[in-house]
């Protein structure tokens, strides 16, 4: 059984055949999901597909490319979904680098907000980093995101920071690019970071693991990811998904929903 931590399935890739995908995934054992909602457009969608599934359930957050569009009617938003009995987490947040929609102070700024929203609401986070991971760090050191805690997801940079990582009361999840054949980062992580704080996902429809690279990817994927993983730490499949979806469990609070 498998818990794909992190996907789109509110994506418009979907719209055609999101009810076969989310059976496509079941029939290859990823019984588990979180549908991550990051605007105005994906997280009602994301709850709406939470609410029609018994073990997909939805995170609440916004995307730091759009950081610029965000107002605070929708921190207040989000703060009241956070509420629903199917919402387990609050993001995708963070910072990204790559895209220059939004200046960094803005999205240093709307980060920083949804930071103290979570800790408000007393529920964890889930990180988008995309070349920021410095500033990153810095940023939940100095906001004491420590006290709830987070997923660094689909973490793409040296392992050198993982201890950091872990120390403040993160998981570190891993995606399609550690099934890629020169992502040296991805794999060295997967072998180093402790099975206790160690979580897989696809980020579908991005993202998409070997053989499937540039193609869409789908939450059945995430066994390509674990079946890797398993393979760099020279441990059974089975074991690695056991591990990995009790992480799941424990991390979203899912046992009292």
């Amino acid at each position: 059984m498998l818990f794909d931590t992190h996907v789109h399935l509110n994506a418009d890739q979907f719209s055609e055949d999101r009810e076969a995908t989310i059976q496509r995934a079941f029939d290859a054992s990823v019984q588990y999901m979180v549908v991550v909602g990051f605007d105005r457009e994906t997280i009602p969608l994301a709850i709406e597909i939470a609410e029609k599934y018994e073990t997909i359930y939805a995170a609440v957050g916004w995307h730091p490319v759009d950081a610029v569009d965000m107002t605070g009617e929708d921190l207040a938003w989000i703060e009241e979904l956070s509420s629903h009995p199917k919402v387990v987490a609050i993001g995708e947040m963070g910072l990204d680098y790559h895209w220059d929609k939004s200046p960094k102070e803005v999205q240093k700024d709307v980060f920083r907000k949804q930071i103290a929203l979570a800790k408000k609401v007393n529920m964890p986070i889930i990180i988008h980093n995309r070349e920021a991971t410095e500033d990153i760090l810095q940023l939940l050191q100095e906001e004491n995101a420590k006290e709830i805690g987070g997923i660094m997801h689909c973490y793409n940079d040296s392992s050198e920071y993982v201890q950091t990582i872990l120390d403040m009361n993160f998981y570190v999840s891993l995606g399609g690019p550690v099934t890629f054949k020169n992502a040296i980062l991805p794999k060295d992580t997967a072998a180093r970071v402790p099975l206790d704080r160690l979580l897989v996902e696809t980020d579908a429809p991005f993202l998409a693991p070997h053989p499937n690279r540039g193609k869409r990817n789908e939450p059945a994927y995430v066994k390509l990811v674990a079946e890797k993983i398993a393979e760099l730490r020279d441990m059974s499949f089975d074991e690695l998904s056991r591990i990995t979806t009790e992480n799941a469990f424990t991390f979203f609070n899912i046992r009292d929903k």
